[in-house]
């Protein structure tokens, strides 16, 4: 015998099976008296199924990820048939207001859960999305993007030693899978820790729009949502495979100056390659920053300028010979760059 799917409770208001419904979970007030609060945006199928949230701005300048949620909500291929999808395109209403990645306490909402109601705002915000959103669910994608002035490659975070999220994160389509420690505080701490399957999207820099960011976490979680039987998606002949970097560090700048750079994100590098110059504004060379390993560049930072001891350049290191990763890297880019119109938001 079937089972028949129940309504959805969240924030106090129900959601029939079948239904779409746009609500707003109230968190606290403005100086002005103004009530704020996270949006959100519940599809309940009409049949019982797994409940997934998808997450962006939990950093509020990290703006690709709201971008992301919608076009997915304006996307043909959104049609939930089982199971319950919630999307909230700004956990940190507060740090979008402010172009800020922080809350007004100055608190990272990412080091905050579980939080506490009573706490700090930061905690009662973070408890607040945990309570009434995340713990809800069963497997979750938040979306980032790198800090202010640094681009990230699109590259998923996750425990790739559990077995059902790395098929997640497989079928995600992006070239690099990283091995993700967690972080004290984090959503994603915090998620696992209540038994939910979560994955980490990173791509892009933070108060940007990039094209091929956006375009490649759209058809990700849509390729995800497909995996868990959601929705039935018509996947692309081409896909791109993902490698798993075994490890990842940061290249450092050596002397404070300006930086001119040889090597751009995505590139392959080899042991000793040249990646940038550091010069004096007079334009003599002060130093060279050389790759201390063979890899690839997952994250950079885009400001010219640098002191002693900042990061520069984001190297990941594969057990996979480096012709099939850089072949990956470029497919991201012939399958997601064309203007085919698949998931555009409608003109009208």
């Amino acid at each position: 015998m079937t089972r028949q799917q129940q309504p959805f409770t969240i924030a106090g208001q129900q959601v029939k099976p079948g239904e779409r419904v746009y609500l707003n979970v109230p968190v606290a007030k403005l100086y002005t008296d103004t009530d704020v609060s996270i949006p959100v945006h519940v599809i309940h199928g009409k049949k019982p199924g797994p409940k997934v949230f998808v997450s962006a701005a939990v950093h509020g300048d990290e703006l690709n990820g709201i971008e992301i949620i919608s076009r997915l909500i304006h996307s043909r291929s959104l049609s939930i048939s089982s199971g319950t999808l919630i999307l909230v395109p700004m956990v940190n209403v507060y740090g979008v207001l402010n172009q800020s990645r922080y809350l007004p306490d100055r608190r990272d909402l990412n080091r905050s859960f579980p939080g506490s109601a009573k706490g700090s705002l930061a905690g009662r915000v973070a408890n607040l999305f945990l309570t009434e959103i995340v713990n809800h669910c069963d497997y979750g994608i938040d979306l980032h993007t790198g800090a202010i002035h640094r681009s990230n490659l699109p590259q998923i975070r996750a425990n790739l030693d559990d077995e059902e999220t790395a098929a997640m994160a497989r079928v995600f389509g992006v070239p690099v899978l990283l091995n993700s420690n967690l972080r004290d505080g984090s959503l994603r701490q915090a998620a696992m820790d209540s038994g939910i399957k979560i994955l980490l999207y990173e791509a892009g820099e933070a108060l940007r729009f990039d094209e091929l960011s956006i375009r490649a976490g759209v058809s990700g979680v849509l390729n995800v949502l497909s995996h868990l039987g959601l929705i039935r998606r018509r996947r692309r002949t081409k896909q791109v495979q993902p490698f798993v970097a075994n490890s990842s560090s940061w290249v450092r700048a050596s002397s404070s100056g300006i930086i001119k750079t040889v090597k751009e994100l995505g590139d392959q590098v080899q042991e000793g390659d040249v990646l940038a110059h550091i010069g004096d504004p007079f334009g003599h060379d002060i130093d060279v920053i050389r790759a201390e390993r063979s890899g690839f560049i997952i994250g950079k930072q885009n400001i010219p300028l640098a002191q002693e001891g900042e990061a520069l350049f984001h190297i990941a290191f594969f057990a996979a010979p480096d012709e099939a990763i850089l072949e990956n890297i470029e497919s991201l880019q012939e399958t997601h760059l064309p203007n085919d119109g698949d998931y555009d938001r409608p003109l009208d």
